[in-house]
């Protein structure tokens, strides 16, 4: 069995963007009931759910506040950053989304974007137009259970956002963290133990309620204590079941 590859060698420098299978995306569900199953089923995204694939450089805007929505978007390789702006222009930070994950699925109660997302490397992203969701989802009621499931995950994740901003402490919040990140690359077929935050300590500390000088403090803490080794926008961790009983308090 081949070693699962770290995300750094993915998007090293943020300069290179290696996609990742189809199986791995977030979006392969909807892929899948149109498609089809079996070797073929692949060859014929571009022809169905897919309809265009956009590589985007580092701090370029996926959508704005306030345009219609036209697309839902999945990220094939690379991360992006999504955020709302207060009236006064400050910046909050909603969420970060890695290779394989979806973004714009908020929008689709409103048919217009109500936050921004901003790629944080060499991205590329798969479009899924409204218009076949739409039209795909009146004719397969698989494809409605699809969509479904995905919303349903987008309710869970922002269920832990509100545990992890209201009850837990520096510590506790760094830990959930990293630790969510180690799970979603080790979803995506990536090591769950060494990979690339390409956002930030600034936007990591707007993320977790922190200002960034506490980020930056946790993770020397986290280093000096043998949890984990960081150099520059890699993090290798050490200690995985630590790092558990920090995230629990």
């Amino acid at each position: 069995m081949m070693p699962k590859r770290p995300m750094a060698a993915q998007n090293a420098g943020g300069e290179t963007c290696s996609p990742i299978t189809c199986g791995d995306c977030g979006i392969y569900g909807l892929c899948r009931e149109v498609n089809g199953t079996g070797a073929a089923a692949d060859l014929r995204l571009l022809e169905t759910i897919v309809r265009n694939r956009k590589l985007f450089k580092r701090g370029e805007l996926l959508y704005r506040v306030g345009e219609p929505v036209r697309a839902i978007y999945a990220i094939r390789c690379g991360s992006a950053k999504s955020y709302v702006l207060t009236n006064d222009g400050r910046m909050q930070v909603t969420g970060f989304h890695v290779t394989g994950e979806l973004l714009g699925l908020g929008a689709l109660a409103t048919d217009h974007y109500t936050s921004e997302a901003r790629v944080l490397e060499t991205t590329m992203v798969c479009e899924v137009p409204l218009e076949v969701l739409e039209a795909y989802s009146e004719e397969m009621p698989n494809v409605r259970y699809q969509m479904l499931k995905i919303l349903s995950q987008e309710i869970i994740d922002n269920q832990d956002l509100m545990l992890l901003l209201g009850k837990k402490n520096a510590d506790e919040r760094l830990a959930t963290f990293l630790l969510s990140f180690s799970r979603r690359f080790q979803k995506r077929s990536y090591s769950p133990t060494l990979f690339n935050l390409s956002m930030s300590r600034s936007d990591i500390g707007n993320y977790l309620g922190m200002a960034e000088e506490t980020v930056c403090r946790v993770f020397t803490r986290f280093q000096d204590d043998g949890l984990l080794i960081t150099a520059r926008r890699q993090v290798q961790l050490l200690d995985l079941d630590r790092l558990r009983l920090i995230s629990r308090g």
